[in-house]
């Protein structure tokens, strides 16, 4: 019986390498995204290359109650989700006082609330069923306070604490819940978060690596995958050790605009 997985953020990035590599395991996909001839055209290759079947949906988790739609349109088309990747996201750059209010609340809207209810909407049924993984799209940054990206990285610490403590509560089934925690990536996510220009995305990984890297580690239930070796080094052995002040001026210098 085919595995169904439902990625958010699908259209491009980690969310459409999560996807190919699903359909490569002959699984069969709801993709969910704003850009719908996107997702139709990752449909039609998916669909070609795999002889799988994928739903296709837009929609825009940043507005209010989208992800609950999204939820009642998969259970009206009696579809059973094995897999929820809640994988969108966006970021931006600059002081917070001076950044549109508007957007920041869609970017916690589609970070925080979107995630945790459409995990709230589909997480009973697989409990009902006693099987099902859930991986969720953190980062790196959720390690530590980001000046000049304050509420992005304030979202995914968030992410992590939230995916932590549900699979604790979820320790004695057989549902595991994976944080997907890479560094900077060679997506969209630079530009729409207006920080191609600063020094953290010098030596960005590849949406495709982090998405093999982040699967697999849901596959096997791990409780969180960072990507960057470098960086685990630093955030979990190296950084609980640093005065924050320190980790404060660190931060801000690599979200610092390049001259």
């Amino acid at each position: 019986m085919k595995k169904t997985a439902l990625i958010t953020g699908a259209s491009s990035g980690i969310g459409k390498e999560l996807a190919r590599l699903h359909a490569s395991k002959y699984g069969d996909l709801v993709l969910v995204a704003r850009r719908k001839e996107a997702l139709q055209e990752l449909k039609t290759e998916l669909e070609k290359k795999h002889g799988i079947q994928v739903l296709v949906i837009q929609k825009d988790l940043s507005k209010p109650g989208a992800a609950t739609e999204v939820y009642e349109e998969v259970i009206a088309a009696g579809i059973d989700i094995e897999y929820l990747i809640n994988n969108a996201g966006f970021g931006g750059h600059g002081k917070f006082h001076e950044r549109n209010w508007t957007s920041d609340q869609q970017m916690i809207q589609l970070n925080i609330m979107a995630l945790t209810e459409l995990t709230r909407m589909f997480l009973p049924d697989m409990v009902k069923r006693n099987k099902g993984k859930i991986l969720n799209s953190a980062s790196t940054a959720g390690y530590l306070p980001g000046p000049l990206q304050a509420v992005y990285f304030a979202t995914k610490a968030y992410v992590i604490s939230f995916g932590l403590a549900i699979s604790e509560e979820l320790s004695d089934t057989n549902i595991t819940v994976t944080s997907l925690c890479p560094g900077p990536v060679e997506t969209e996510f630079a530009s729409v978060a207006n920080a191609e220009d600063t020094k953290l995305f010098k030596n960005a990984e590849s949406a495709k690596s982090v998405a093999s890297k982040g699967y697999a580690g849901m596959e096997k239930g791990k409780l969180e995958v960072i990507t960057n070796l470098s960086l685990k080094i630093q955030l979990k052995f190296l950084t609980p050790f640093v005065p924050n002040k320190l980790i404060l001026k660190a931060s801000r210098s690599v979200m610092e605009k390049n001259d």
